[in-house]
């Protein structure tokens, strides 16, 4: 087995964990920043994630942990995590981390791990550190 390492990303937004929370565990919330979905933020509850072009992935809520923990498997092998971490009264790290990456398995568009990881690697540093603080701080960042 080739196992490859996790992403792991984090990003400091000026928001509490609480005003961040809906924007990682709710199907309105990933739809502004990420994917639209059917997510329904219920430990055990099957939902998809529409991928545009990728079509629908299967996934399962696996934790629950307001404001502090949302995770899901996605697919047949990953596993996405958020934590939030307070820093200050102002100031709270998101955590991204993405496992599962196995190169002796091919992802549900045919293409190796090593190089789908890759991809979404560069697609989540996007994602977390620009598109969600704009959608938790408005275009102004504020």
């Amino acid at each position: 087995m080739a196992k490859l390492p996790d992403i792991v990303l984090d990003v400091a937004i000026e928001a509490s964990p609480e005003n961040i929370w809906p924007y990682l565990a709710t199907a309105d919330g990933l739809g502004v920043w990420f994917m639209g979905s059917t997510l329904r933020p219920i430990e055990g509850e099957a939902f998809v994630l529409h991928a545009g072009p990728y079509g629908d992935s299967p996934c399962r809520v696996i934790a629950v942990d307001p404001p502090t923990r949302f995770a899901f498997h996605w697919d047949a092998h990953w596993t996405v995590a958020f934590n939030l971490e307070p820093l200050d009264a102002r100031t709270t790290r998101v955590t991204l981390r993405h496992a599962g990456w196995d190169d002796d398995h091919v992802s549900p568009t045919g293409q190796s791990h090593a190089v789908i990881r890759g991809v979404m690697e560069g697609g989540w540093r996007r994602k977390l550190t620009e598109d969600l603080p704009r959608a938790v701080l408005g275009p102004s960042g504020t």
